[in-house]
């Protein structure tokens, strides 16, 4: 890879893996640390990946490096449990937007990741199973579960209309 595909990857992919990890993570600085992260890196292997391969190559990068940050951070904070269990939010009604990211935040981190890939990323099973590190069965069980949970959570989509 060259300097100047190495740029132009930065120019046709960082927007969508900010997206990507934004989504996850819901913080824009972390999300931020870890694209700029992904991109060091690969800045460091800018030798041995190919151009063609530089996009899959990015979104496991972050993603990985995304897995490890919510790990250490996991380690690091004491876990709360919920004080309610009930669907609707406390803020009202909310938009469907907000819903469905409330939805999502309520799913295991690796549900909640290959759903993002699929739905909003539009990769195929093989290619989630590829950036993801699972075996393509294991990725589409984790999508089938994760809409399973989405389509309970959210209810009928006439009563959120």
């Amino acid at each position: 890879m060259t300097v100047a595909e190495y740029n132009k990857s930065v120019d046709d992919h960082s927007d969508c893996i900010y997206r990507f990890i934004l989504k996850n993570l819901r913080n824009q600085d972390k999300a931020k640390d870890i694209v700029q992260d992904t991109y060091e890196k690969l800045w460091l292997r800018i030798n041995e990946v190919a151009a063609v391969k530089v996009k899959s190559y990015l979104f496991t990068t972050a993603y990985h490096t995304m897995i490890d940050m919510i790990r250490k951070e996991s380690r690091n904070t004491a876990f709360e449990p919920e004080k309610h269990d009930r669907n609707v939010p406390e803020e009202g009604n909310p938009g469907l937007a907000q819903l469905i990211e409330q939805a999502l935040s309520r799913l295991p981190e690796d549900q909640r990741s290959v759903i993002m890939l699929r739905d909003y990323e539009g990769y195929s099973y093989e290619e989630i199973a590829r950036i993801t590190g699972l075996s393509e069965s294991q990725v589409k069980v984790y999508i089938f579960r994760g809409r399973m949970f989405l389509k309970n959570y959210i209810g009928s989509i006439e009563s959120v209309i």
